[in-house]
């Protein structure tokens, strides 16, 4: 079964938000996005939709070397998932972007996680919420927590995260990335055999 790799993108924004929920959670990179292709030209998260604003939140799609996030301290991650998997959470993101006005950021779900306290809202995630949610129909994606009490740490301590990049997000560097790097699956004994007589041949 053919697999396919996504991103998830941990990120220190250095806002108040992110220092306050630094100061809860005692641990660095407080915001996950989720993406899509190596270069990361399509992220998707719940944060600020007016980087000027930060009471502007809801679903949005980030631009990693934009103003707001080139400077942020970051670590990005492969995650190999099957195909019918890529298809369910990119089907799912779609239906959200669809009707991205409906959403909004959940700040009150952020008080209850400090709380330990469940608080359901309707149409409303901050970014690991959103990303557990998208996630939840992989097979190897699980939580013992619900996930509106699923954080940014819990998500990068799963163990089948692949790091791939620590840094300056803007520095990300995309022209350096090989199918070693990111530990795609090996490619088959036939495979590599024919490479191996093609290039014999074509001396």
């Amino acid at each position: 079964m053919r697999e396919r790799t996504i991103y998830f993108i941990f990120t220190d924004t250095g806002t108040y938000l992110s220092r306050m929920i630094n100061l809860y959670t005692n641990a660095p990179l407080n915001h996950v996005s989720i993406g899509f292709d190596y270069e990361l030209k399509e992220v998707y998260s719940f944060g600020r939709i007016n980087p000027k604003n930060p009471f502007s939140g809801g679903f949005v799609q980030e631009d990693i070397r934009g103003d707001f996030l080139k400077n942020s301290q970051c670590a990005i991650y492969a995650f190999h998932i099957t195909e019918d998997e890529y298809i369910k959470v990119r089907h799912h993101i779609k239906e959200i972007e669809n009707r991205a006005s409906d959403y909004k950021y959940n700040f009150i779900g952020l008080i209850g996680i400090a709380l330990k306290i469940e608080i359901r809202r309707k149409n409303a995630f901050f970014c690991s919420q959103f990303v557990a949610t998208v996630m939840r129909d992989t097979e190897t994606f699980k939580f013992s927590k619900p996930i509106h009490f699923v954080t940014p740490a819990d998500i990068r301590a799963h163990s089948e995260l692949q790091l791939i990049y620590q840094g300056r997000l803007g520095d990300y560097p995309v022209h350096q990335l090989s199918e070693e790097a990111l530990e795609l699956p090996k490619k088959s004994f036939f495979h590599i055999v024919s490479n191996k007589v093609k290039s014999f041949v074509a001396r």
